[in-house]
């Protein structure tokens, strides 16, 4: 699927990856709020646990670097927040992967838990599904920008009739 800029600026899907991106990167700044308040050591794996989570100075670095491009995207909007959204969700999905590879290993510099991978699995796919909404399905409205990039010409043959007086409607 090509991402493209085919959304027209005041379409109405661009206030859900908006909305998205903003709410995402808010809960992302609160997690990293509370731990740099907890003041741990950078890359202490012994650290107290922020909402059920363990978390270290380092967590809270990239937790508020990824919540303020949410919020960068959220006040973009359109293609661009949508595109984040897509991009930030996976890498989410794929730090899951990537943390239950090191969980209890000296290689786990973040101090991820079993608790830190659940949330980076749930968080990358909530991101991920403001990202696709609205672009990636096999039933899009035909007035849906994406369905009219992809079907070029089909526009006016695929649009909904109105039954004709003593034809039964299909």
């Amino acid at each position: 699927m090509k991402l493209r800029e085919e959304l027209p600026v005041d379409h109405h899907l661009a206030t859900v990856y908006r909305c998205g991106a903003a709410f995402c990167g808010l809960v992302l700044l609160v997690f990293a709020a509370l731990g740099f308040a907890d003041a741990l050591s950078p890359f202490d794996t012994s650290g107290d646990t922020i909402a059920g989570m363990s978390t270290n100075i380092a967590l809270s670095v990239v937790s508020t670097v990824v919540g303020v491009a949410l919020l960068v995207g959220a006040a973009v909007g359109g293609n661009f927040a949508s595109t984040l959204n897509l991009v930030v969700g996976g890498l989410f999905v794929l730090s899951g992967f990537a943390h239950l590879f090191v969980l209890d290993r000296p290689a786990n510099v973040l101090d991820f838990g079993m608790t830190n991978v659940v949330f980076s699995f749930l968080m990358g796919l909530l991101i991920a599904t403001f990202g696709m909404y609205g672009r990636v399905s096999s039933k899009l409205a035909h007035d849906n920008p994406y369905w009219r990039r992809r079907h070029p010409g089909r526009t006016d043959r695929e649009t909904p009739r109105a039954p004709v007086a003593g034809l039964p409607g299909k």
